[in-house]
Formats: C-alpha cells, sequence, structure tokens
C-alpha cells in the first residue's frame, strides 16, 4: 500500500492505514529519534506516541503537501522534548550502546569495508557520539535535520516553527562546540 492510500484509510478509520505508515516510516524516524535522544528505548518510545498521535490527528494533515516532512517535524519535535525531560538523567560517560551492544553508527553500512583503519574509524565514531551527547537536545536536533534528514534552513525553519536565524544560530553553536570537544579528543586541527 502505498502512502497516499495508507493517509486516505487511516482518514477513514483504517487501522491498516497506519500500518502501512509504520512499515514505510518507522525505520527512518526511530533512527532520527535515536540521534537525538541518544537511547534506542526511548526513541522507538517516541516514535511509537508519535504513530499514535497522528492517527489521532490525521484529520488535520492536508492532503496538498508531503506527508513525510509533517511527520518526521513531529518525531524531532517529540525527540527534543523528551531528551529535555530525561536530560538530566543521562551520563556523559553512559554507553551509547543498545541491548545488542550496536550503536546506531555501527548499525549503517561502511562504504569502504576493510581491516584497515577499523580501531581508528571505531575510536572517530565514538568520539564523534560523546560530542554529540554533550550538545543540548535542540542543537543535536539541528544537526541530525541537516546532516542526516538532509535538510536547508528553510525547511527546518518550517518544520521547528523557528526563524531562519534561530536555525543558523543553532547549527552555528553546535559545530563550534563540537570542533572543541572533537579538538579535546585529538581529532581536527587548528
Amino acid at each position: 500500500m502505498n502512502e497516499r492510500t495508507a493517509i486516505n484509510r487511516l482518514k477513514r478509520g483504517d487501522i491498516n492505514g497506519l500500518a502501512a505508515l509504520v512499515r514505510i516510516y518507522e525505520l527512518e524516524a526511530v533512527r532520527t529519534a535515536f540521534l537525538i535522544t541518544r537511547d534506542r528505548a526511548m526513541a522507538e518510545d517516541v516514535v511509537q506516541s508519535t504513530f499514535l498521535r497522528i492517527a489521532q490527528r490525521i484529520e488535520q494533515y492536508d492532503m496538498a503537501r508531503p506527508f513525510a516532512p509533517w511527520f518526521m517535524r513531529s518525531v524531532v519535535n517529540a525527540a527534543i522534548q523528551t531528551a529535555k525531560r530525561h536530560q538530566r538523567d543521562l551520563s556523559l560517560d553512559a554507553s551509547p550502546a543498545d541491548d545488542s551492544g550496536s550503536t546506531f553508527i555501527d548499525l549503517l553500512p561502511d562504504p569502504n569495508p576493510g581491516p584497515d583503519g577499523e580501531v581508528e574509524r571505531a575510536e572517530l565514531r565514538q568520539a564523534v557520539w560523546d560530542a554529540l551527547g554533550q550538545l543540548s537536545p535542540e542543537q543535536r536536533a539541528a544537526v541530525v535535520m541537516r546532516y542526516y534528514l538532509e535538510m536547508s534552513d528553510g525547511e527546518m525553519s518550517d518544520r521547528l516553527h523557528i526563524a531562519p536565524g534561530t536555525v543558523r544560530w543553532r547549527l552555528s553553536a553546535a559545530r563550534k562546540q563540537l570542533r572543541v570537544l572533537l579538538r579535546r579528543c585529538g581529532i581536527g586541527g587548528d
């Protein structure tokens, strides 16, 4: 079932429409929420509650607009709010691994697999993960939206309902803080 059919079915009260949307968007939504919350279970909870909220509010969705940005904005906003609520409980020393011992970055395919540099890549992934964890949820969301979801300033501004200048400020502050944090780890030059 395609997205449009799924949405029409959901608008008519057919739960199979929601099931189809879950199949289409669940993986990207969980990855996005995970990058913001840094906790797999929390990310899955965020996405589940967002799907339920979308189902309850599907009548508000304008079929003339693309669904994915509308839905992903809801995921990002919910992830930010959840991360803020739980930020006090997150330790900067906490392991980023899920129950299987894999981080999200480890789940991405390696474009150049091979034994050379594996330890170096693992150290780099860990350093980047640790640095991202020290950003505010809003800054993490900005980084995720720009570099993972590949959104422009305008798209981010629309999705987050903030001024484009605020988007640029969050990205600038996040990049500056990441540079400082990564330099402390010996990554990146002067």
